[in-house]
């Protein structure tokens, strides 16, 4: 505790899997706050228990945010210095660590991020695919509707796309992309850093098939290509080619098919909307 001022709230990134992947700096901070903020005080009692951490620790999650956060802010106000972590990674993505920290900034309480392993940048290194460029989506809707109208969103974007998917809906999530997006190339990781770490990469209907033969467990992250298309191909361009398929003899769906997956930056339903429009 440091007399007549405010704390500061330490970000503190921990291992993904692998207890071993924590920076020398994180260890010492936790270890030197006054208090820990963590997602899920279970899994980061075993991380304690192999570093020798003994900080007292609260809970901090997406369902007690509110009420716990008050506290921190409290014990920051008091002059405490407080630690965040998450269940795994750097605390603030995909999880509540972003409201305490916009509590902090709005209360002039320093904030400091310590670096460290990160699922989403782990995984996209090691995907194959570009990687100068890319957006990290976070986790898609869990209904059907909701996630293809995600997808269709993003089907023009060309830079890689990185999301969060649990294993029951992953498989789903797949389909959709075929579907939406063309069948891309795309890189399902899962269980990083840990035991039975595995990369699975292929077009997205060959690894959709390969877990529907073989279901995957543990926690994924799912990379796929971004679209391939050039700047200023139009709606009416890509409704010319399928039109020029047709007349060469492809059905309709085979045509639009052919255009979304050449990288149209449109969805097939979009595609197939505008030809059905065209026909009438």
């Amino acid at each position: 505790m440091k007399d007549g001022s405010r704390g500061r709230l330490y970000l503190c990134a921990t291992p993904i899997g692998n207890l071993q992947d924590i920076t020398l700096r994180a260890i010492e901070t936790l270890r030197r706050v006054d208090l820990v903020a963590a997602e899920d005080t279970r899994r980061t009692r075993k991380l304690f228990s192999r570093h020798d951490i003994h900080t007292p620790m609260i809970s901090y999650r997406e369902e007690n945010r509110l009420e716990a956060g008050g506290k921190v802010l409290e014990r920051l106000e008091g002059g405490e210095d407080v630690a965040l972590v998450s269940d795994a990674g750097i605390p603030g993505i995909s999880d509540p660590g972003t409201h305490l920290v916009s509590m902090c900034l709005e209360r002039d309480i320093e904030v400091e991020a310590l670096p460290g392993p990160n699922a989403a940048l782990t995984a996209l290194v090691v995907s194959g695919l570009p990687t100068g460029r890319f957006a990290f989506e976070g986790f898609l809707p869990r209904k059907k509707g909701p996630r293809r109208r995600a997808l269709e969103g993003l089907a023009g974007e060309g830079r890689t796309l990185v999301f969060y998917e649990s294993p029951a809906r992953i498989a789903r999530t797949l389909a959709d992309i075929e579907e939406v997006l063309g069948d891309r190339r795309v890189a399902l990781a899962r269980e990083l850093t840990k035991r039975f770490e595995e990369v699975i990469r292929g077009n997205a209907s060959v690894v959709r098939e390969r877990i529907e033969e073989e279901p995957v467990r543990g926690e994924l992250v799912l990379v796929v290509e971004g679209s391939t298309v050039e700047e200023g191909v139009t709606e009416e361009e890509a409704l010319g080619e399928v039109v020029r398929l047709r007349a060469d003899g492809l059905s309709l769906k085979d045509a639009v098919d052919t255009v979304a997956v050449k990288g149209s930056g449109l969805s097939r339903s979009r595609l197939y909307n505008l030809a059905l429009k065209h026909r009438e």
